[in-house]
């Protein structure tokens, strides 16, 4: 039997690396949720291989996450890397996935640069870029001239600030201040004061997902939500899993993102009754979505590579792929390996007496505009 085929025969360790305590749990959570989820729905053998998740806690630490990936490849025996729940956990593990030639599956680390750094990354989630420049496009089509822009500091704020500046701008928009508030920050008062003090048509804004509750929580405290501007933003902040801890200040806010809860599709209602079933009745976020669709990727690649799941090969296996998730059509762009799908723009509305993000624009087959080849 060749090495390849004894391979092959052997259970496929999979390392799901997530931030399962610290401040970014709750993506941990649904990172984990989501992939658990898959397995129980499409089985836990592919081409003729049992997949078994390796687990590990990296506390959102990127030196932890880089220690967990080497003791993985090296002694662990793990053949595919997925996970990362933020940039930087994405950013630390590239060389070891490039040296080891082992595919890593980015599943929701979201700035634009994040594929560049291995060619073993596959991103099936989003970029910031992707998700905020039709946001801009919406906002000049629908009367809005002059903004202000609040995010937080650091990599996918900044490609989300400067995706909807340029955007914005190149259609003759106005953008009166940008304001950057530290990462760590929970007390966005004096910056939403700025915001008001600048009086625009609208307040465009971004933080992580989980921080959204509380920037909501402070824009109605200010009375921001009364003063006649529009508050706007990239649909991490209006997160499904934290949307029903808003209250009704989030009602009427406009969001672009790439999934909700509220998506209308015979695969999504499936999925969003499976989670729910599975997870005491939690509503599932985008972060879930990603990981069902990771192992999803990685199931269909290993079905055409015969259960082989050497690096290159299951790379290649992956670009191309197509398939209709949760969210909607989704494609595996063979030249950037990121993931081209549909955005849709969304308001925050009551249904059914709980806040959801409705979608009532579609633009189809996004892609992220830093990529777009010149």
């Amino acid at each position: 039997m060749s090495a390849a085929r004894a391979q092959a025969a052997k259970p496929l360790k999979v390392g799901l690396i997530i931030p399962a305590t610290g401040p970014f749990s709750s993506t941990g959570r649904m990172l984990e949720a989501g992939a658990r989820l898959y397995t129980q729905t499409a089985g836990d053998t592919v081409a003729g291989r049992k997949i078994e998740l390796v687990v590990r806690d990296d506390t959102g630490v990127a030196d932890v996450t880089k220690r967990i990936a080497q003791a993985m490849v090296v002694n662990e025996g793990v053949e595919v890397l997925a996970g990362f729940g933020l940039t930087p956990l994405a950013l630390a593990v590239a060389p070891i996935a490039t040296e080891a030639k082992t595919a890593q599956i980015v599943m929701m680390a979201a700035t634009s640069i994040v594929t560049d750094r291995s060619p073993y990354i596959v991103r099936p989630c989003f970029t910031n870029a992707q998700t905020t420049a039709p946001l801009a496009d919406w906002s000049v089509k629908n009367g809005i001239k002059k903004v202000v822009t609040l995010v937080s500091d650091y990599a996918p704020g900044i490609d989300t600030e400067t995706t909807y500046i340029n955007t914005f701008k190149a259609q003759g928009g106005e953008v009166l201040a940008s304001i950057r508030a530290p990462l760590p920050t929970r007390d966005f008062a004096p910056f939403l004061q700025r915001a008001a003090d600048a009086k625009p048509d609208a307040l465009f804004v971004f933080v992580p997902s989980g921080i959204g509750a509380i920037l909501m929580k402070q824009f109605a405290e200010r009375g921001l939500d009364k003063s006649g501007i529009r508050l706007i933003g990239e649909g991490s902040v209006t997160e499904d899993d934290t949307l029903t801890q808003m209250g009704d200040a989030a009602l009427g806010m406009i969001t672009s993102h790439h999934y909700s809860a509220a998506h209308d599709s015979p695969e999504n209602k499936a999925f969003v009754s499976a989670f729910r079933k599975a997870n005491n009745n939690a509503r599932p976020n985008l972060i879930a979505v990603h990981a069902y669709d990771g192992l999803h990727m990685l199931y269909e690649a290993l079905k055409k590579t015969n259960g082989i799941a050497a690096g290159d090969g299951l790379v290649a296996a992956m670009k191309g792929l197509q398939w209709v998730s949760p969210r909607g059509p989704v494609k595996i762009d063979p030249e950037t390996r990121e993931t081209i799908q549909n955005v849709y723009i969304r308001k925050v509305e009551k249904v059914g007496g709980e806040l959801y993000n409705v979608e009532f624009a579609t633009i189809p087959d996004a892609i992220d505009p830093t990529k777009v080849k010149k």
